[in-house]
């Protein structure tokens, strides 16, 4: 089956408020009536970049999919500081508690940055009670630099191997237009090397409309990571899932998860693919939600409503407590 690579039409588009006030642009596809699944995506993308996983699933899930803070739609934080593991969570928090109703749970999907973030909110009572069940794809708890094989095994000195992919994470330089030269770069790092050049091509539109200043100061919170203790607090049934030709979150990651998880319901290795798991091989992934969905989700009550609709404040509280707010809706594609 050939996958489109471009934007789903949201059904709904909505927006949380975070606990420090910064706002979180939220968009809603499928069915409302369905069980919910919540895609939380990765270090400079954007909610676009879940599109071929979100064509598959709308015809039998209501699938929220949301901008991380200072990507896509989202605000870029006022305070420079707003930038941690903490603030992720609390985002996280926010967005579902604008978009399940009460008494629902949802099976939530995080790719790399995204599956940090839910191990981010373990400790969360307002996330552990909305969820149902986790995969955490292309992803890793820590020592992000020591690990990451974009400089290639072959160079000696580990110090030079962590400062150059320290480097690689925290640099503010722009990437520039999309050219031949920036995607075979990019195909390299994150991608299979056998990535179709439509695949490439999206994921270069994606990655390039990051911000330098947001990719950057997210690269900082990442080559510090440190979420051993909060994964080992993740009991909701969690599936995990990795390329085997990863090179920013190797496999090393994913079997050290699937060791420490309390409940971790199997490993998924995708023979030959790169970090992109979610555009190289959607159907892998999308497959992994439908059978996590199958066993631990359950459907969502018949009388269940959209969350409430209240107006949007003028300016961010960062006293604020999050809050729903709908902005347009749309007919579904």
């Amino acid at each position: 089956m050939t996958i489109p690579y471009e934007a789903v039409r949201a059904r709904r588009e909505l927006a949380a408020v975070s606990a420090d006030g910064t706002r979180l642009h939220i968009e809603e596809y499928g069915r409302a009536d369905a069980p919910t699944v919540v895609l939380s995506h990765g270090w400079t993308c954007s909610t676009l970049f879940w599109a071929p996983v979100v064509r598959g699933l709308a015809a039998d899930f209501r699938v929220i999919a949301y901008d991380q803070r200072g990507h896509g739609r989202s605000a870029v934080p006022v305070d420079r500081r707003a930038y941690s593991t903490g603030v992720l969570a609390d985002d996280l928090e926010a967005v579902l508690s604008a978009a399940l109703p009460d008494g629902e749970r949802a099976l939530l999907a995080g790719h790399s940055m995204g599956g940090m973030t839910i191990m981010a909110a373990s400790g969360r009572a307002a996330v552990r009670d909305r969820t149902a069940a986790v995969l955490l794809a292309s992803t890793g708890s820590g020592r992000l630099p020591g690990t990451s094989k974009v400089l290639p095994p072959g160079v000696p000195g580990t110090w030079l191997r962590r400062a150059f992919h320290r480097q690689l994470l925290t640099s503010r330089l722009p990437l520039g237009p999309s050219n031949g030269l920036s995607r075979a770069a990019l195909k390299y790092g994150v991608m299979a090397s056998g990535s179709t050049p439509e695949q490439v091509e999206f994921t270069a539109r994606i990655v390039h409309a990051c911000r330098a200043g947001q990719r950057a100061a997210w690269g900082r919170v990442l080559s510090v990571l440190d979420l051993d203790a909060e994964l080992a607090a993740l009991t909701a049934p969690t599936a995990v899932l990795v390329g085997t030709a990863d090179k920013l979150t190797p496999g090393v990651h994913a079997h050290g998860m699937v060791r420490a998880l309390p409940h971790c319901t199997g490993l998924t290795e995708l023979p030959g693919l790169g970090h992109m798991t979610p555009i190289e091989d959607a159907q892998a992934v999308e497959a992994a939600i439908r059978e996590l969905a199958a066993r631990f989700l359950t459907e969502a009550p018949a009388s269940a409503e959209a969350p409430a609709e209240v107006p949007a404040p003028a300016e961010a509280d960062a006293s604020a407590e999050p809050a729903a707010v709908s902005e347009t809706t749309k007919e579904s594609a």
